[in-house]
């Protein structure tokens, strides 16, 4: 049976009719609040995955990109990423809010991987003399 005949949202999608959103615009896109929210979300080096947005926000996250990048590279938001964040569109008017988990991958610096080198005095008996 097909979800949209007995209207069930799939699994992986929130339900914005019982999830609060966390986030709302009244005229454009604020990069400074949804920067907050995901932020306040990060922790133990984990961070949201997933950014989920109403068809409200969707415009204003497309005319925000737009002014960036111009309005014809952003024609849809699919396979698009905001702040590290897969951006998801859901079938509703207004809605925003991040979910899942992700590690954050830190790169690990070569040099504080290198054994410490040893002292002159006690190395000075392994050093080729000619």
């Amino acid at each position: 049976m097909n979800t949209n005949e007995t209207n069930e949202r799939p699994s992986h999608l929130p339900d914005e009719r019982h999830i609060a959103p966390e986030l709302s615009f009244d005229e454009y896109w604020d990069a400074d609040a949804v920067a907050g929210l995901i932020r306040s979300k990060c922790d133990h080096e984990e961070t949201p995955a997933f950014l989920f947005v109403g068809k409200k926000e969707a415009g204003f996250l497309r005319e925000h990109l737009g002014d960036v990048f111009g309005a014809e590279s952003v024609v849809t938001l699919k396979d698009t990423y905001y702040m590290g964040l897969e951006v998801i569109e859901l079938d509703c008017e207004t809605f925003l809010s991040t979910a899942g988990r992700k590690s954050v991958r830190t790169l690990q610096d070569p040099i504080s991987r290198r054994p410490a080198w040893r002292d002159r005095d006690t190395g000075a008996g392994w050093q080729f003399r000619a």
